[in-house]
């Protein structure tokens, strides 16, 4: 498998590896400061570069916080994708990794931030904050039909998708989170 930057300029390897690094640093500024408080010269105090070149690569907040959440919820979808495509691994234990992936990533002091900001900020996000939760269910679905068969499926994959939203609340860790996630995802997968 050769990597997606093969064949492409330096410069634009450099510009996306810079662009992915700026969109990283914004959504850890979002998370600490909150979308409100945080602003563009803490950003680019965080990404390491000036105010003036963040704007010519982002022309607003919003702009760079849809960017910044847009990345990470479509870096999530991929990895997810690769969890559940390994399917030379049980059922059970590639739906563990694909809901932490998913959501226990997201669990902790900072990264409980990072959630609530999104959760807060809805209109700022436009469609992605519904894609992607429902590009998640959809590969969980399938994931499991080809286990169970696509009767059972969809009711199975919902189940586990609210007992994770209760756990994530719930879970003062990821290994809590991930401790309770393997007990649901256990019983749930005894067909």
């Amino acid at each position: 498998m050769s990597s997606p930057d093969v064949g492409r300029p330096p410069s634009a390897v450099a510009d996306t590896s810079r662009r992915t690094m700026v969109l990283d640093a914004a959504l850890t500024t979002f998370a600490r400061f909150g979308y409100r408080k945080a602003s563009m010269e803490e950003v680019a105090r965080a990404a390491h570069i000036s105010r003036p070149g963040l704007y010519f690569l982002f022309s607003s907040k919003e702009e760079l916080f849809r960017a910044a959440v847009t990345q990470a919820l479509e870096r999530d979808i991929a990895a997810v994708e690769r969890v559940l495509a390994d399917t030379g691994r049980p059922l059970p234990k590639r739906l563990v990794e694909a809901f932490d992936q998913w959501a226990g990533r997201y669990i902790g002091p900072l990264t409980r931030d990072v959630a609530e900001v999104v959760e807060a900020n809805p209109g700022l996000l436009g469609e992605i904050v519904e894609t992607a939760p429902r590009r998640f269910e959809e590969l969980i679905t399938d994931a499991i039909a080809v286990e169970t068969g696509r009767a059972a499926a969809p009711d199975v994959a919902r189940t586990m998708i609210s007992t994770s939203i209760g756990l994530k609340h719930q879970a003062s860790s990821r290994e809590f989170y991930l401790e309770r996630l393997k007990v649901a995802i256990d019983l749930l997968t005894r067909w």
